[in-house]
């Protein structure tokens, strides 16, 4: 079974930037949607970015114009480019693929945005 697998995560200083990488160990297709979600301690997870194959992408208000979701076909890779990062901004990210058939998660990776 296909799996996703993370990484980029870690401390960065509020104002600083950082990438999350999503890589698929196969090929998945009939791909619908790339995203990424979050949760934070206490919350729900949430729907943070998310590119709906082609090219459009929704973003959750509170990181509009800072994040940005991206992918690499050739790399069977998802990104997501986190500048402007706040204390808010921390939690564990996971991304998410959705098929038409099957959602893939991947394992999560902690974001921690402190000084």
């Amino acid at each position: 079974q296909v799996q996703l697998v993370q990484s980029g995560g870690g401390l960065v200083q509020p104002g600083g930037s950082l990438r999350l990488s999503c890589t698929a160990s196969g090929s998945i297709v009939d791909i619908v949607t790339m995203g990424w979600y979050r949760q934070a301690p206490g919350q729900e997870r949430a729907s943070v970015a998310l590119l709906i194959l082609p090219e459009t992408t929704q973003y959750e208000a509170s990181v509009q114009g800072r994040f940005t979701v991206s992918r690499d076909n050739a790399k069977n890779t998802v990104y997501l480019q986190m500048n402007e990062l706040k204390p808010e901004d921390t939690a564990v990210y996971y991304c998410k693929i959705r098929a038409i058939d099957m959602d893939y998660w991947g394992n999560g990776t902690l974001v921690t945005v402190s000084s």
